[in-house]
Parts: structure tokens; C-alpha cells; sequence
């Protein structure tokens, strides 16, 4: 490795994000525009396959990413990758964007499952923040930002499981926002209001994509640049929680 290597990843701004999965999704949308401004990239999920195929894609655009596979319901894991962060350069944000989407009646569902959703989503959370807090905190500062969704406000079936598990996500979120902001985190959580159009909904479910039309779903790429301006408020004006939702949904 050459000196200016070194160099190159001890002054480097590192964005790591959890919950990255197909090209076409928000996960990945966020690594691309993030990468986009100049940060390098540190992408986590389970599967090393996808991960090794969005930072090729970052790669080949001239941008900077790495993969860090890991389980987010792992504190092990978490704690792992948190330490190799700082071979990567300075920790500038952090975004958690892994869910457990659970889907079912109320009485079809197995107490496996609901733990399932609450695991991915609500602990997973937590360990990730806890992991990336505390090289923020060495920083001086930086973003962490959480993925919701309208089950964070309010919950209907079949999504019992994953209402409850995004709810306490939100809450989560406020709590660490009170504890760490006036240390100079900026904490906030993110209502995704509305469908993505991404693979998950294009695979599970073709036929809403088509009912909903060209307004009737948030592109991955608008809500990854909502994420960015997020990131980049001042401390004078931060917002806690921001909405997003396609121009045909109604709320």
C-alpha cells in the first residue's frame, strides 16, 4: 500500500449503511448517492453476493465502497464491523435501513415470526446504533438516520408484526435523538409513506405497481436524495422526522 493510500483512507468520510440488498432498491440507492458526494461507502446486509454487486456498481461510476457483511440482529457482528470502520477512514453517518417485513392475520401469525420482525427491526436498530455511536462520538458529530415506514404511525392488518417492530424503531429514534443530539449527533427517522418502487414490490406485487401508476410510487433515488439533505442540515434547523410520499398518496 502506498503512502497516499494511507492517506487516502485516514482523511476519508465514511458513510455506512445497513440493509442493502438489490440494485434496484433503497438500500442500494442510498449507497450510490452518498457515494455520489464523495463519501466512501461501507454497505451492510447478509448476503455478500449483493453487497460485492453494489460496490462494483459504485466502483465502475468512480465512486469508493466496501462491503461489510453481517447480521444487524448480531451484536457480535455489529461490533465487528464498527471496528473495521476505522480502517476506512472517519465515521460521517450512519443509516439503518433493514427490516423485517413480516406479513400476516393476526391469527395465522407464529410468536417465531413476530419476534422475527421485532429482531430485525427494532434490536437490529438499536445494536446498529449503539455500534455507530460511538465512533460518531469520537468524530465529533455526524447523522444517524433511521428507515420508517407508515407502519412507524399507525398499524392495520396483516402488518401486526411489523407495525409494532417499526413503531418501536420510531421510538427508538426519538429516544436516541433527545440522548445524543446535544452532543452532536443528528438523529432522525424517516417515514417512507407509500410503495418503492423497487424489486421487492415489483416482485412480490406486479399488480399494484401497475394500479399505481407513474405517481403512485417513491423512487428510490428521491428518497435517497431526501436522505442526503438530511444529512447536510445545519444544527440550527434540524428536522427530528420527515415524511415522503408519492404525489397520488393520499394521507
Amino acid at each position: 500500500m502506498t503512502e497516499s493510500v494511507r492517506d487516502d483512507e485516514a482523511t476519508a468520510r465514511v458513510a455506512w449503511i445497513a440493509g442493502v440488498g438489490a440494485s434496484a432498491g433503497l438500500g442500494a440507492a442510498l449507497a450510490r448517492r452518498f457515494a455520489q458526494e464523495g463519501l466512501r461507502v461501507a454497505v451492510t446486509a447478509r448476503s455478500r453476493e449483493r453487497l460485492d454487486a453494489i460496490v462494483d456498481e459504485i466502483q465502475r461510476a468512480g465512486g469508493r465502497a466496501c462491503a461489510l457483511p453481517g447480521d444487524v440482529t448480531s451484536e457480535s457482528d455489529l461490533a465487528a464491523i464498527a471496528g473495521q470502520l476505522a480502517g476506512h477512514g472517519t465515521l460521517e453517518v450512519a443509516i439503518f435501513n433493514a427490516a423485517g417485513a413480516t406479513r400476516a392475520p393476526t391469527l395465522e401469525l407464529s410468536a417465531a415470526q413476530f419476534e422475527a420482525a421485532w429482531r430485525v427491526t427494532t434490536l437490529g436498530g438499536f445494536l446498529f446504533a449503539r455500534a455507530a455511536l460511538r465512533p460518531l462520538l469520537a468524530a465529533g458529530g455526524g447523522s444517524l438516520l433511521f428507515t420508517g415506514a407508515t407502519a412507524s404511525l399507525r398499524g392495520r392488518p396483516p402488518f401486526a408484526a411489523f407495525a409494532s417492530a417499526k413503531a418501536g424503531l420510531r421510538s427508538l429514534a426519538q429516544s436516541l435523538a433527545r440522548e445524543f443530539g446535544p452532543r452532536n449527533i443528528h438523529v432522525a427517522h424517516v417515514v417512507v409513506d407509500g410503495g418503492i418502487d423497487g424489486e421487492r414490490l415489483r416482485t412480490s406485487a406486479p399488480q399494484r405497481v401497475a394500479e399505481r401508476g407513474p405517481d403512485g410510487l417513491l423512487q428510490p433515488e428521491d428518497i435517497a436524495d431526501a436522505y442526503w439533505h438530511l444529512h447536510r442540515q445545519q444544527r440550527s434547523a434540524w428536522s427530528q422526522e420527515i415524511d415522503l410520499r408519492p404525489f397520488n398518496e393520499s394521507f
